[in-house]
């Protein structure tokens, strides 16, 4: 017995050691499965220290923040806008040449270092599934077509090049020594909507990025729930005189069903699969309340955002209805809409609702990205305290 207690501790200890091997290595290739393997093997904080390094443990970046600074595609041309669309369109791209000047361009390949770099003592990420994909290989996107067009939609983890990519990326991750813990997925889509087919292919979509998502190391990823862009009201039932909101009740039908699946086949890669306040059905925080009751999975829950909210009397109370539904991620956002958002009471509102997650500090204004996300990580690390 003492001979096989001795082997499995030494099997332990090799296993442990080749983990962080693999983690700290920075040169070749590392497997998808061997990589998800090694990312997963840090475990979420369960409460914030007093000490700085201890806070900055719950600290995500956060790929929107410094949106303006990632490679993209450029589509939209002056020719198709009024002349003051054009001149706030040349001030934009001049802003964001010299941001790109002042911190360089990147690609999310970058990001892990970026992040390394820019935030120190961050080691985890909040990544945005626009800047997925190597722009220099259109086999990696879906084709979108509009306008009799055909043209580069948005990344695909299903095709095999984009597999490649996903492994790559998990080395960069790899290799930074940080992790990928969430992905803000705008790709699957229509998940409320009555049209069947278009439904089907918004749940094909989030099983496809579920199946990346893991494959990075992430532990979450938000799916939007669709449905229609402003929330019908009720009406007056004109038999019985009292309000009836019929006309919302099929929507939420189709998103239980969709994040249900979802959750299903999330539970089965290890990912959780996440509501955030993102507008359609989601703008109510009551309207996620239910999808999630109703899916009743551990695999589906809310990744609040403290700004995303249609006006000012949501903005902490609506953070109380969702905050004991999360525990893996959180959009800590300073935006234009709302710029004097008390982010220590939102802090505090997560924390008394016994959240252990990750913040993610959000900057969504038109000025400096890097600063206006550094302003808001101190925010959320006093209100820690």
């Amino acid at each position: 017995m003492k001979k096989i207690l001795e082997q499995v501790t030494e099997l332990r200890r090799s296993l442990a050691s080749r983990r962080e091997f693999l983690r700290r290595s920075g040169s070749g290739y590392v497997a998808a499965g061997t990589a998800a393997a090694a990312l997963q093997t840090e475990t979420r904080p369960v409460r914030a220290g007093t000490s700085r390094e201890d806070k900055l443990k719950r600290i995500a970046s956060n790929c929107w923040s410094v949106r303006h600074l990632f490679k993209q595609r450029e589509f939209r041309t002056p020719g198709a806008m009024n002349e003051e669309q054009k001149q706030r369109w040349a001030r934009f791209q001049q802003e964001r040449d010299q941001w790109k000047k002042k911190y360089g361009e990147i690609t999310l390949l970058d990001f892990p270092q970026f992040t390394r770099n820019t935030y120190p003592g961050v080691t985890k990420m909040d990544l945005f599934s626009g800047h997925f994909g190597d722009l220099a290989d259109d086999s990696q996107f879906a084709v979108r077509e509009g306008n009799g067009q055909k043209r580069p939609g948005e990344f695909d983890p299903a095709a095999s090049s984009s597999r490649r990519y996903l492994d790559n990326l998990a080395a960069r991750i790899a290799a930074a020594g940080v992790y990928a813990k969430h992905i803000s997925n705008n790709a699957p889509r229509n998940l409320a909507d009555l049209d069947e087919e278009k439904r089907r292919e918004g749940i094909r979509v989030g099983k496809a990025w579920l199946d990346g998502a893991h494959q990075i190391g992430c532990i979450s990823m938000r799916c939007n729930t669709g449905g229609p862009r402003i929330i019908p009201a009720a009406e007056i039932d004109p038999k019985l005189g009292y309000p009836e909101n019929r006309q919302v009740v099929p929507y939420l039908k189709k998103a239980i069903e969709s994040f249900k699946e979802l959750a299903e086949y999330g539970e089965k890669v290890g990912v959780k699969v996440t509501i955030e306040n993102h507008w359609g059905l989601a703008a109510d925080p009551m309207n996620i309340w239910i999808i999630i009751h109703e899916v009743a999975n551990p695999y589906c829950e809310a990744s609040p955002d403290f700004c995303n909210w249609e006006h000012e009397y949501m903005l902490y109370h609506g953070l109380e209805v969702l905050a004991p539904l999360a525990s893996s991620m959180v959009h800590a956002k300073r935006w234009t809409r709302f710029p004097n958002v008390d982010l220590a009471r939102c802090v505090r509102i997560m924390e008394n609702a016994n959240y252990r997650g990750y913040y993610a500090p959000e900057f969504e204004e038109e000025a400096d990205g890097v600063q206006g996300s550094l302003q808001a990580m101190e925010a959320v690390l006093a209100a820690l305290d």
